[in-house]
């Protein structure tokens, strides 16, 4: 695992100014850094903070200033000492294609032959698994739901019936996507549930957070557009429209038949009334509602 600096200046194909043969046997940031980690300072502000860090070497732009501490010269910082520090990470291996033997799969499910289904996975009937899609351990994928290409689907998903999920998403561990939204009739016996004939849609590259929750449409879809970022515990009620390259931080909420536009941020515990409209580009801070 340990590397020179003279190695990790190879293999970056980058400039080092100090010694090529101090041993390096982890990377971290700036905070985190001890005795024989590389760390990273993107610009001149982070000079101060590295010479008073226990680090041994930083990974730096072109311009860093000149200092004491041994450096590493690269065009992009922050993508050279991710390379690094995957070196020092273990990572999640690849897991081998095709349909593990412990893995309950419906016989009219269609599942690409380029597609992952892991030890535990349950698919329903007339499913449909893309090309190079991932699909881990213990994911439970209900009745005629539709899986695209590329997608990661981690440990513990669920995903009801008629769920429809687009090419290269990711769905975080325990995520459950199509529950009954929380419509009731009420009266003085009590509360019965209303139909719940919907399902819901995942528009390409979006990603959801360990934990959210995106419940069904009554009749129709609760949507998500393309390349939408969801955060952990993040709750979508039923109906719910939400736009394209929309980022919502953790524990948001957002209530029925609510919609929002194309580049929407909401910051964490922000909370969404039923029926309003956000336009594109809104920003609301934390805990906004």
């Amino acid at each position: 695992m340990e590397l020179t600096l003279g190695e990790i200046a190879s293999q970056l194909g980058a400039m080092l100014d100090g010694d090529p043969a101090i041993r390096i046997t982890n990377a971290g940031t700036l905070r985190e850094s001890e005795a024989g980690y590389l760390t990273l300072a993107e610009s001149a502000k982070h000079l101060d903070a590295l010479l008073a860090s226990k680090a041994e070497a930083a990974i730096v732009s072109l311009d860093f200033p000149a200092c004491d501490l041994p450096v590493i010269r690269v065009e992009s910082p922050l993508e050279c000492f991710a390379n690094i520090v995957r070196h020092f990470r273990r990572m999640m291996a690849p897991p081998p294609v095709g349909i593990h033997e412990q893995a309950v799969v419906h016989e009219t499910a269609m599942i690409d032959e380029s597609a992952t289904i892991s030890a535990g996975v349950v698919i329903g009937e007339d499913v449909v698994v893309g090309a190079n899609t991932v699909v881990l351990q213990n994911v439970v994928i209900l009745d005629g739901s539709t899986i695209g290409s590329g997608t990661t689907i981690f440990p513990n998903v669920v995903l009801y019936e008629n769920t429809i999920v687009g090419d290269r998403c990711i769905i975080h561990a325990g995520a459950v996507l199509g529950a009954y939204g929380f419509g009731y009739e009420s009266d003085a016996t009590g509360h019965t549930l209303n139909v719940q004939y919907g399902c819901v849609v995942l528009e390409d590259s979006v990603e959801i957070g360990a934990n959210a929750a995106i419940d069904r449409g009554t009749f129709g879809v609760t949507r998500i557009g393309a390349g939408t970022k969801i955060d952990n515990l993040v709750q979508i009620a039923h109906n719910v429209q939400v736009g394209k390259h929309n980022i919502l931080c953790a524990q948001t909420a957002i209530a029925g038949s609510a919609t929002t536009g194309g580049f929407v941020v909401m910051g964490g515990q922000v909370g969404i009334k039923d029926h309003l409209d956000i336009p594109d580009n809104v920003q609301l801070a934390a805990q906004a509602g």
